[in-house]
């Protein structure tokens, strides 16, 4: 370390005055006046220069002290704000993610109600249908309650059949199943021995719906009917009617071989 860089204490200042006034006097003798007091006048120059040096370091000292201090105090303010910013850029990143969860959860939602919406709304709309070979346009609750209806017949539960399709012709009077339903309202009624109802059901197929698929069937099913009430003359009639309006179907092979065991 450099002495300059402290102050000289003023005691040993003062010691080395005494000592080089002690020196001059002892040596008195040997100095004329002029040269004794030039020597003393440069001494105390040098004195002066040394203390102002010395002062001089010693404000140097402080102040560097002091922009060192402060300069610790704002990287330690530096260091607080850096921490406080990545605490606060934390914090948004975790209420960023959480508002991306819940922007997803809200889409997920809005989706699925859409597509609630979307079902239910097919429930209403109508939808192409074929049955018995006819195509037409029913709504999802006509397709849905005459299928059920079908499905109570193929159980063999021919009361509550015919209560099924008599109330599905009573609620969609004018749908396009209605030709289908009359028949297989007719073929319950006959399996539950109902000939009379059945055959009224039967020619109302018929003469609402001659050219349906099911047409020759029904007009067969009413001279079962008959034959079942024993009225013979007017089963006879029937099959002779359907042998010439379907020659060509299936029932009117059925429909022949009745005849020849007719009397």
């Amino acid at each position: 370390m450099r002495a300059a860089k402290f102050p000289v204490p003023a005691r040993a200042l003062l010691a080395l005055v005494l000592s080089c006034a002690f020196v001059s006097t002892s040596h008195a003798a040997l100095f004329e006046d002029d040269e004794a007091r030039r020597a003393i006048l440069e001494l105390r120059q040098r004195v002066d220069a040394l203390q102002l040096a010395n002062q001089r370091s010693a404000d140097d000292l402080r102040k560097s002290g002091d922009d060192n201090s402060q300069q610790r105090r704002s990287l330690l303010d530096l260091q607080t704000q850096i921490e406080a910013l990545r605490v606060e850029q934390a914090t948004l990143r975790g209420q960023n993610e959480q508002l991306l969860r819940d922007v997803g959860e809200l889409q997920r939602r809005q989706k699925d109600i859409a597509q609630g919406v979307d079902e239910r709304l097919r429930q209403f709309e109508p939808v192409k249908v074929t049955v018995d070979g006819l195509e037409f346009q029913a709504d999802a609750a006509e397709k849905r309650d005459f299928e059920a209806a079908l499905a109570i017949f193929r159980t063999g539960k021919f009361a509550e059949a015919n209560t099924a399709f008599a109330g599905f012709i009573r609620q969609y009077p004018r749908s396009g199943y209605v030709p289908s339903a009359r028949f297989w309202l007719g073929n319950a009624q006959y399996a539950a021995r109902e000939y009379k109802e059945a055959i009224g059901n039967f020619r109302l197929l018929m003469s609402g719906s001659p050219g349906h698929a099911r047409a020759p069937e029904a007009a067969l099913s009413i001279a079962n009917c008959q034959i079942e009430l024993k009225e013979t003359r007017a089963a006879r009639k029937t099959l002779e009617d359907l042998l010439r309006a379907y020659p060509q179907s299936e029932a009117a092979v059925a429909a022949k071989e009745r005849l020849s065991r007719l009397k």
